[in-house]
């Protein structure tokens, strides 16, 4: 209590004038958790990882996961340079790792603290999937070793909808965490929102009975019985495995920081917070009326941890530089040098034998368990597969299944998870057959690749975006060695995760230096489907791209991966399986990480021209950032009078109008592979080729969606403005598509005769 009390008053001395989110009106909270991390210490926890809001971060990294003083001292210097690359975060936003030994129980323990944004509970989800990827690595299969610990202030608590989604993924057999305690700082007010405002429920809490959780209810102002809660919530998670809930019942004696004012909106609240007597002192007099503790053993306490705090702080004055690496809350050791030095920039063939790629395709089309009875319609395509297989080519399920399959014998672990991902929105992935004749029997064919594999996780969610889609953030943030895939059933669905993708996706490098291997398969392409199953809405992913559409890059040998190494996501829409397969298989082998977006196709999935030969895929192959034309206008480029470029699905509409038309030596067809980071040096080198032809953009997105305003500036940039980017595509709109068959065919229609009528460009300026 003197350490958690003393703490805060040591800032508020030296640092008025600044914002820290103290702890003041609920400073047992340092040792509840204390509590519960040596209980669960006793019980063979060794590894426990925590999240919580900004609201007492600074002590809980200071006296609880022992953070140096000086290190966070030091982040109250506003001359302090940054050591590293990104933008950083503010000092109440970041996390950290630490591995120490645990005085109650002589054992050791690792604590993390995850890093996470203003979006209070948004780092809920994702410490629950990093606390599961640690429990998969280390074989812990009832959560006896690694346990996560997840705080929460009331208004979020009951306001924020990701809390009961978390809650659901509770005891869901490929997302358990098997019981989680749960640390409410109830202060009985939001912002400046009272609880009558702020939810109809009696208590913030009710949430959890969801889950039938057991809630605590304590006074914060009485330590000890705070600590007899704490042992049992973390007896009950050892015993049962559940998650159960803390509620701290406290109040908040600062404003919402220390530079609000809550008198405004909270007078007669905040005139009997005035009249409180703080816990310690409160505590202290009651120790010391029962002769438990003297005055003088009181003050000498206080006086010993004010020293510290002291002499941390002429110590942090020496601290000339931020370095962010004393900030990380996944260290991924080893993985960013080989034999000591750092890995060079380039990435090996992503190609594979004839003979592996013959072994894996066998595997996707038998059932590889006796006396298993698959559905009539699923002996087909398993036929299909294998006829596939014997004329040495793949579609896109065969293609993925390669990838997939490659990467389990080569130790790497793979996890896909999202609505429907076992058997596929669309139908064509079957990666979980079930037996027709008994209840639950299920047969994952890639599990039996070889003997030494690694293991493939293949798992439906639940109908959560939010939840789900950080809970494999935080799996994929354990370790670079593993492929952690999330697919949304429509690509459109993403957008109830835009949360995760703002705020620790798109800049999460940026902010915290932590790399992550991450991809997200979005269904994508207009097909008539109407406005919530068509666009996975490209656009806002290549708006938040880092890469300058002004600036040509120098184009030096490593390009090409140097490019992937400074951008915060790649970006890409595969027109081919070959492909798809290449770019899964480039992400593992790439010596760094990063998000990959993929907009994957539906139609395509079964179009008889999406197909690759095993030659794409055979030793020496790589991903194709931009496919050139290789037909008949490639024969004699001079005569080529129009050059288009265009990503995806588009293309095959594309071939077939151009084939119709009869103009396969007039117009050249190029398709963009990969969006971003743009692949400056195949753009100049195709509208080089065909240095007589118009550049023009084609897209089946409306003009103010798809691609159109990212790669524009970047073409124009590419040819040094020599020429205008003409654009054929749908009009402009407010819905990203019609769901009137009609009206869809009329639009592809129009757009194609923009893409291939000789003046249609000019007519229209």
């Amino acid at each position: 209590m003197v350490r958690s009390t003393r703490f805060e008053e040591f800032l508020q001395k030296k640092w008025s004038a600044e914002k820290r989110f103290g702890l003041e009106g609920c400073e047992s909270l340092i040792p509840a958790l204390k509590t519960i991390i040596d209980k669960s210490s006793e019980n063979g926890v060794e590894n426990v990882i925590m999240g919580m809001p900004h609201r007492g971060r600074l002590n809980v990294l200071a006296n609880v996961i022992r953070k140096e003083l000086e290190q966070i001292f030091c982040q109250f210097d506003s001359k302090l340079e940054s050591a590293d690359e990104g933008s950083g975060d503010v000092k109440y936003h970041l996390g950290m790792y630490h591995r120490r030994i645990n005085r109650v129980t002589d054992r050791n323990i690792t604590l993390s603290l995850v890093a996470n944004p203003s979006h209070l509970e948004a780092v809920d989800p994702v410490v629950q999937g990093k606390t599961k990827a640690e429990q998969f690595y280390c074989g812990d299969t009832n959560g006896n070793r690694v346990m996560s610990i997840l705080l929460h202030g009331d208004a979020a608590f009951a306001g924020q909808g990701i809390v009961y989604e978390t809650f659901h993924l509770s005891d869901l057999p490929s997302y358990t965490t098997h019981g989680t305690v749960h640390v409410v700082v109830n202060n009985q007010i939001g912002f400046t929102t009272d609880p009558r405002m702020a939810r109809s429920s009696p208590y913030p809490t009710d949430v959890a009975r969801v889950v039938n959780a057991p809630i605590f209810h304590v006074n914060a102002d009485d330590p000890e019985a705070v600590i007899y809660v704490c042992k049992v919530a973390a007896e009950w998670r050892a015993t049962f495995h559940k998650d159960v809930v803390v509620d701290l019942v406290c109040y908040r004696r600062m404003g919402h920081n220390e530079m609000d004012e809550p008198m405004f909106t909270q007078p007669l609240m905040y005139k009997q917070i005035k009249k409180q007597k703080p816990v310690l002192q409160k505590y202290a007099e009651k120790l010391i009326g029962e002769g438990a503790v003297s005055r003088q053993e009181y003050e000498e306490e206080i006086a010993k941890y004010d020293k510290i705090c002291e002499e941390a702080h002429a110590r942090s004055k020496d601290e000339k530089i931020l370095h962010i690496k004393h900030w990380l809350d996944s260290p991924w050791p080893g993985f960013f040098t080989l034999d000591g030095q750092p890995k060079s920039m380039s990435c090996p063939s992503t190609g594979l034998t004839e003979e592996n790629l013959n072994h894996i395709g066998q595997v996707a089309s038998s059932v590889p368990v006796e006396d298993f009875t698959i559905h009539g319609g699923l002996s087909r395509i398993l036929k299909g597969r294998a006829e596939m297989i014997r004329n040495r080519t793949v579609d896109w399920a065969l293609g993925e299944y390669m990838a997939f399959g490659s990467l389990l014998q080569e130790g790497i672990h793979i996890r896909l998870s999202g609505q429907d991902v076992e058997r596929g929105t669309f139908s064509h992935r079957h990666h979980v057959l079930h037996d027709q004749n008994v209840d639950k029997r299920t047969c994952i064919p890639m599990n039996h690749l070889s003997p030494d594999q690694a293991p493939y996780t293949v798992c439906n969610s639940s109908l959560s975006e939010y939840g789900v889609l950080g809970f494999e953030l935080g799996f994929a943030m354990a370790s670079p060695n593993a492929l952690i895939l999330w697919e949304a059933q429509f690509g459109d669905f993403h957008n109830t995760a835009q949360c995760i993708i703002d705020q620790f996706i798109c800049p999460g490098q940026a902010k915290w230096v932590r790399q992550n291997g991450i991809v997200l398969l979005l269904p994508h392409g207009m097909e008539g489907m109407g406005p919530e199953h068509s666009s996975a809405r490209p656009e806002r992913f290549l708006q938040m791209c880092n890469d300058d559409p002004d600036v040509m890059p120098t184009l030096t040998e490593d390009f090409a991966v140097r490019q992937l190494y400074d951008c915060n996501w790649i970006v890409v829409n595969c027109s081919s399986p070959g492909n798809y397969f290449h770019v899964l298989r480039r992400q593992i082998l790439l010596p760094f990480r990063k998000p990959l977006i993929v907009f994957t196709p539906k139609s395509l999935l079964r179009h008889p021209e999406a197909r690759s030969s095993f030659d794409m895929m055979l030793p020496g192959t790589h991903f194709q950032r931009l496919i050139p034309e290789d037909g008949v206008a490639a024969e004699r480029p001079e005569e080529v009078k129009r050059l288009i470029f265009c990503t995806g699905k588009v293309y095959y509409e594309l071939t077939k109008e151009r084939k119709s038309r009869g103009m396969e030596g007039t117009v050249a067809i190029a398709r963009m592979e990969q969006l971003s980071p743009f692949p400056f040096d195949l753009v100049k080198a195709e509208s080089e080729r065909f240095c007589n032809a118009d550049l023009v953009w084609c897209q089946e997105e409306h003009k103010n969606q798809g691609y159109y305003d990212y790669v524009k500036p970047r073409i124009r940039t590419t040819t040094q403005r020599a020429k205008p980017v003409w654009y054929a595509g749908r009009e402009p709109a407010a819905a990203p598509a019609t769901g009137n068959k009609n009206t869809h065919l009329m639009e592809l229609r129009r757009f194609l005769d923009t893409a291939f009528g000789l003046d249609a460009f000019k007519d229209r300026q």
